[in-house]
């Protein structure tokens, strides 16, 4: 059998990650980070050990304690952690951790981040691959996925915004920007996308369009841009009245349920 390990963080993603590997034979060893990981993963994996979110030690001597070869990472991680104003007290970070951090980091970017953790697995022989490739069925499909389509001043919108959210996230700033009548109202940056979505929606009132989508190039081992009905909630709240999203690069979590939220709040979801 097939044996994964799964570096769980926030969210729902790595549950619907590890039901879907197991429906495929594949045994999950997962490695949930404390106060991150949603407690009920241990329903849906074969093995769940607990670490700090700066126990990078830790946690390749769990992975290699139990001879793991491949690991994904899924789910996201509170961003502030890394910029609070006492993180080595809050993070109580082991000595991987901090070797890391000063000595191999090229950048605070969470793509440095990442590529750096991933080089860290690399150094024990645990090869950190993308979780997309287990779950293709979450990804979005072209086109516009509820049944109300965007009107024509929020296409407009769209087109104006595409260009520019492209840039902010190949600046690594952020997935996501706020847009109404070509007029940008937020970019998210280290806050995250649900803020920000409430940050636009409060400045734009009502008829707020949101774009969200992944940089060029983006590594899909890495913080793939991803929707569900949190996301459907949020944008009910700030008077989102249609979502933008990028076709096969974006997941969609629950995927059905989500679409029939955006469809009871008449958001339209476009996926390009």
């Amino acid at each position: 059998m097939e044996r994964l390990g799964l570096i769980a963080g926030n969210g729902r993603f790595p549950i619907l990650f590890a039901q879907s590997a197991k429906a495929k034979g594949i045994e999950i060893i997962a490695v949930a980070i404390e106060g991150e990981t949603l407690p009920e993963i241990e329903q849906y994996v074969d093995k769940l050990y607990w670490v700090g979110v700066a126990k990078m030690g830790k946690m390749i001597r769990t992975l290699k304690g139990e001879h793991i070869e491949k690991a994904v990472m899924a789910g996201g991680l509170t961003k502030s952690h890394i910029h609070s104003r006492f993180k080595h007290l809050k993070l109580r970070p082991d000595m991987r951790a901090i070797n890391m951090w000063y000595k191999k980091l090229r950048s605070k970017h969470d793509h440095s981040i990442l590529e750096a953790v991933a080089n860290e697995l690399a150094i024990d022989g645990i090869e950190l691959i993308s979780s997309i490739d287990y779950v293709q069925d979450l990804l979005a499909e072209k086109g516009c996925l509820t049944k109300r389509e965007p009107s024509e001043n929020e296409t407009a919108d769209i087109e104006f915004g595409w260009k520019i959210a492209k840039e902010v996230a190949g600046m690594e700033i952020g997935q996501c920007i706020v847009v109404k009548d070509k007029i940008v109202l937020a970019v998210e940056a280290i806050e995250g996308t649900n803020e920000t979505i409430k940050r636009g929606g409060k400045l734009g009132r009502s008829k707020v369009v949101v774009i969200k989508l992944s940089k060029k190039g983006q590594d899909p081992r890495f913080d793939v841009p991803t929707i569900g009905t949190e996301t459907i909630e949020y944008l009910k709240e700030a008077g989102v009245s249609t979502i933008a999203i990028e076709a096969k690069k974006t997941l969609i979590l629950d995927k059905e349920d989500t679409i029939k939220l955006a469809d009871k709040y008449k958001i339209a979801v476009i996926a390009i």
